[in-house]
């Protein structure tokens, strides 16, 4: 087998993968970007380079973003095993090339992982006034429940980092809930534990992204328990698909610093005179470059 970041390397040369085919197993799931296979006593998640932005997927895709990503998650959580018991399966590199011999692309995008059930909430942490937490603030001085002193600006690092769990829509925009609709919707023992355990990881990351000249704004974790009700991370962890990166040295308060997520192609869109309902403006070439040159800055920043 070649090296990975041969691999990778060949993936960014190639072009985007947005649709997964010729996998012999049943598939049970497609989200946004990834592809969801059961392969009986486990799962296979497959990261494509579909790319989304307003709830709409976009063309043409960013090639190598599927592995990248994966390339990530599996950094993190590797990075957090000691908080959190995760999905991925001990043996997945083993299984991975046994089932994708002469597929390296998919051993670089693909995860096994465990059967789990998925909480009905997504678990957002914010260190940061950034995003849609600052638009809540400019409007009621308030996010998520939380008040908030008064005279904060864009981007000013929050005294403490706020929880502020979302509802998991199938279709459309997640939408905020406050602390205690989040405990009756989870019950309150198993909503203490996502929250002590979302807080902890974002200390991680936002200390690990430090020491690589970056600050973790914010970021989303999703849980899933197995039939135990035992609490696990699942799906992506700390990725710029989940996550909120900042350059450090280029960090301002007072104004929105510049990321190494998909804010480049939304601020794209924005530029453009879309409407924000399907079908979205095609993705231009600078843009899916640049596009890709932000995500594999932050991975090899995050990577070393």
């Amino acid at each position: 087998m070649s090296h990975p970041a041969e691999n990778l390397a060949a993936a960014m040369a190639s072009p985007a993968l947005t649709r997964v085919e010729g996998i012999p197993f049943p598939r049970v799931g497609s989200g946004k970007v990834r592809e969801l296979f059961d392969l009986g006593d486990a799962l296979l998640l497959i990261a494509t380079d579909r790319i989304s932005a307003f709830d709409v997927i976009l063309e043409p895709g960013i090639p190598a973003k599927g592995a990248i990503l994966t390339g990530l998650s599996r950094h993190w959580f590797r990075e957090t095993a000691d908080l959190v018991p995760n999905h991925v399966l001990p043996d997945q590199e083993e299984r991975l090339q046994a089932l994708f011999p002469d597929r390296p692309d998919l051993q670089l995008r693909g995860m096994v992982v465990r059967k789990l059930r998925p909480l009905a909430v997504e678990c957002v942490v914010r260190g940061y006034l950034a995003g849609s937490g600052w638009a809540s603030y400019r409007k009621s001085g308030s996010v998520c429940g939380h008040v908030l002193p008064a005279g904060l600006r864009q981007a000013d690092r929050l005294s403490e980092p706020l929880f502020t769990p979302t509802t998991k829509a199938s279709e459309g925009h997640d939408l905020p809930i406050t602390e205690e609709a989040c405990a009756r919707e989870l019950g309150q023992e198993l909503f203490d534990a996502v929250r002590t355990a979302s807080l902890r990881l974002y200390e991680r990351g936002h200390d690990r992204a430090g020491r690589a000249g970056m600050i973790l704004a914010d970021t989303k974790f999703e849980f899933g328990t197995d039939g135990t009700g035992k609490l696990f991370l699942i799906d992506e962890v700390l990725t710029p698909d989940s996550s909120r990166y900042w350059p450090a040295d280029r960090y301002s308060p007072g104004i929105s610093p510049p990321s190494f997520d998909k804010q480049y192609v939304r601020d794209f869109l924005d530029r453009s005179d879309w409407n924000k309902q399907p079908p979205a403006p095609v993705l231009p070439e600078e843009v899916v470059r640049g596009t890709q040159e932000r995500y594999f800055e932050a991975y090899r920043k995050l990577l070393g």
